[in-house]
């Protein structure tokens, strides 16, 4: 899974504010959705057409969404579901902005999948529909709400504003055929690229694994996560902690990729560059990515997927109601499927996708687990037991342009 952050966006304010009055008069009966009973809801669905944008630089993503959701939604709910690519979240909130600064209230999105940063953009702007979420029978019996995983998006409180599509662990993959015992701290890296010179880099922020990997290196040279989970204008000396990752980044620079010089300007490109064998370790957000691309022929058969001791970064995605979605039945209905056991079975499968459910475990029956328990995740993948026990709470927001200035400033020009 790949969602990008957003920027700069909070400067059109003024400019929404100026025609909220405008906004306020479109409600419509649609309103009356987040109180029906789901059998109406169901009923106004029949025949809805339902655009969700998302970002559409995963095959396997596409894939899954245009061949097996897609025919389920039409042939069990009566609904169209058309796939929108976009290049990056950004793109879809911008949109948005756009939408609601031109008065439009019938709208082109009816289901937008973002998080993180783009997430609080678009609540700050009043860009979603409203608290739907108690109203999907699927999130009402397989998620557990108050879970701090489904309560927060990167810090930011959900309020019913977005539903639990999946989950994402950052990992690290390599070659096992290469390098037997790769290395599992930030400490074992260092000393791992300078015995490899030019088989380690990663992508150039703001990509959003490269950003990803840049946090991990945070937790782990600044003394762990607990530091960080209050907002980052609440820490005075917030400039000092994060130095040590600025040396360490730094430290281990020359012996990158070519010198450090350049970085992958994306994720894809940093795993061309190890499908090709030019450098021994790429990662991912995607604890899945390992095993689909060894089904593509793309990487080597012994290709494995790790953590670090010290655990590594997990966030959830999500999927929600732009304020001025035009066919809302349609996506509410959409949305519940999507979170169906089956829906998210299918989902799990390194063959379709391989990302790991957003449902808890111990809410499905025992028909239900077993499906899922029987999902082959191939050698490449770890299991979803190691991965829970090992995850790392995400930075909120507020950190992330942050840190991505500060590399810009303090590694990308020294």
């Amino acid at each position: 899974m790949k969602i990008y952050p957003i920027t700069a966006v909070s400067v059109l304010a003024l400019a929404l504010s100026a025609c909220s009055s405008e906004q306020a008069g479109s409600a419509t009966d649609a309103e009356s959705l987040l109180t029906d009973d789901w059998s109406v809801i169901q009923e106004a669905a029949q025949g809805q057409e339902v655009n969700m944008y998302m970002w559409g630089g995963n095959d396997n993503i596409n894939t899954y969404l245009d061949k097996w959701v897609a025919p389920r939604m039409k042939e069990q709910h009566g609904i169209e579901l058309t796939r929108v690519p976009m290049n990056d979240a950004q793109d879809i909130i911008n949109q948005l902005l756009d939408e609601k600064t031109a008065g439009k209230s019938d709208g082109s999105m009816d289901i937008i999948w973002i998080n993180g940063e783009n997430f609080k953009a678009a609540k700050d702007n009043d860009l979603l529909w409203g608290d739907f979420t108690g109203q999907l029978p699927n999130f009402n019996d397989y998620i557990d709400a108050d879970a701090p995983e489904v309560s927060q998006d990167f810090g930011e409180p959900v309020e019913g504003l977005e539903a639990p599509w999946g989950k994402a662990q950052f990992v690290f993959v390599h070659d096992e055929s290469k390098h037997e015992t790769p290395p599992k701290s930030m400490a074992e890296l260092a000393d791992w690229v300078q015995e490899h010179p030019g088989q380690f880099t990663y992508p150039a922020p703001p990509d959003f694994t490269g950003s990803a990997f840049v946090r991990q290196v945070l937790y782990e040279t600044t003394g762990g996560h607990e530091q960080y989970q209050q907002p980052a204008a609440e820490i005075e000396d917030l400039e000092q902690r994060l130095e040590p990752m600025w040396q360490y980044l730094n430290s281990i620079e020359p012996y990158l990729w070519r010198e450090g010089e350049t970085y992958p300007e994306s994720l894809a490109k940093q795993d061309q560059l190890f499908a090709s064998g030019e450098i021994g370790m790429t990662m991912s957000y995607d604890p899945a990515l390992a095993a689909s691309e060894v089904l593509k022929g793309r990487f080597p058969e012994s290709t494995r997927t790790y953590l670090l001791d010290g655990g590594t970064l997990a966030n959830t995605h999500f999927l929600s109601i732009p304020f001025n979605a035009s066919d809302k039945a349609g996506a509410l209905v959409a949305i519940n499927e999507l979170m169906s056991p089956e829906a998210q079975t299918a989902k799990l499968s390194p063959e379709n996708w391989g990302d790991l459910t957003a449902l808890e475990l111990e809410k499905l029956s025992p028909e239900q687990q077993q499906a899922m328990n029987e999902v082959n995740l191939g050698e490449a993948t770890l299991s979803i037991e190691e991965l829970e026990q090992n995850r790392l709470p995400e930075l909120s927001s507020d950190y992330i342009d942050i840190i991505e200035k500060g590399w810009t400033e303090h590694v990308a020009k020294e």
